[in-house]
């Protein structure tokens, strides 16, 4: 999906699969170049089923395949995105390959930026081995931006949020003790809350946060692949956001290392949280289009023959994740043209922009 997404909106992708399931990949993307390493789905068929066939790629096949991107100079990608990897020597081998064009770009800052998906698990669960977890601690200091769900936020922080002031705390610990430059929690959910939020965080020099959170209404259905969808449209509307951004008369902020907007930017005035609107603006009506009509679908099933071997509650899930599949060939306008309906709020910031000499 996140390939798609970025093609859709004048990427240049190059894909490197980190799993061949009936589901998931890695990917390279580009507007200039994009590099993405995430998860393939083929058919429709994903790990959302709870069944499904495939091979995982190792950390030597991942290499190979970059070595051979490489050795024919098609490295000239400006960002990476990494999302779900099948091991810890697979996540490891992604660090090489980020430090490695990293290294690249050395001279010119901002040529290169990081996305981090760390896909460990959700909802309170691991979905990956435990020996996963350090390494992907060890690789937050090379990140320009993560995008960890709520759960995920807690274990790469040791903290656990079960509120906003919690929430913060796991946030500006990230930011001071591993120096990230950005980051969105991608779920954030309390008390059986009928909204989900958004909570972003671009840091100062002093390595202090700048939060914002963008809260929209929970659309009631289980949907795949949203992460990878989140994770390449905030690829795409930040690049966007930080061309479109100078910060001064003759500097723009994509030639700053990691794009980090100046400390007199206030929360609601950075890129991150401008990309995030656009991304939420997207997501939210596609899904709710999705949802519409799934049920439409479901509601035409009823009575039918379920076509399915198992037992009539495995069956009835199957019709319902299928029916859930994200519909986004139908609405390829509103990923090209969202409408902003969910802005930006600013969450423990003073009502004046940020002074550095006060």
């Amino acid at each position: 999906m996140a390939a798609f997404v970025m093609q859709v909106l004048g990427c240049e992708v190059a894909a490197l699969n980190t799993v061949q399931f009936s589901m998931l990949s890695m990917h390279y993307c580009s507007f200039p170049p994009i590099l993405q390493l995430l998860r393939y789905t083929a058919s429709g068929n994903h790990t959302g089923y709870r069944q499904f066939k495939g091979t995982r790629a190792s950390a030597e096949e991942i290499r190979d395949v970059y070595e051979g991107l490489k050795q024919s100079n098609l490295t000239d990608f400006d960002v990476m995105l990494s999302g779900y990897a099948p091991s810890a020597e697979a996540v490891e081998t992604i660090g090489s390959i980020a430090r490695d064009l990293r290294f690249k770009s050395s001279m010119r800052p901002g040529s290169f930026f990081w996305v981090l998906d760390p896909v460990m698990g959700d909802q309170g669960k691991l979905y990956v081995n435990e020996n996963v977890v350090p390494v992907y601690k060890k690789l937050l200091r090379e990140a320009d931006l993560i995008l960890p769900n709520q759960f995920e936020v807690e274990v790469l922080s040791d903290v656990k949020v079960t509120s906003l002031s919690t929430l913060r705390e796991a946030i500006t610990k990230l930011h001071q003790q591993h120096r990230i430059p950005h980051i969105i929690v991608t779920s954030v959910s309390f008390d059986d809350s009928k909204e989900l939020c958004v909570v972003g965080s671009t840091r100062r020099t002093d390595g202090t946060p700048r939060f914002f959170c963008i809260n929209v209404p929970r659309i009631d259905c289980f949907f795949s692949g949203t992460g990878d969808m989140f994770a390449a449209l905030t690829v795409v509307r930040l690049r966007e956001a930080v061309s479109s951004t100078k910060i001064n008369d003759t500097q723009e902020l994509s030639s700053v290392s990691s794009w980090i907007s100046p400390d007199d930017v206030y929360a609601l005035d950075l890129p991150l949280a401008k990309a995030a609107e656009k991304v939420l603006a997207s997501m939210h009506t596609i899904l709710g289009k999705t949802k519409k009509a799934g049920d439409e679908a479901l509601a035409g099933q009823e009575g039918g023959a379920l076509g399915i071997e198992g037992s009539i509650e495995k069956s009835l899930y199957l019709r319902q994740t299928k029916a859930a599949e994200v519909r986004l060939v139908r609405n390829l306008d509103d990923l090209r043209h969202p409408v902003v309906r969910y802005k930006a709020e600013a969450l423990w910031e003073p009502t004046e922009p940020f002074n550095r000499d006060s």
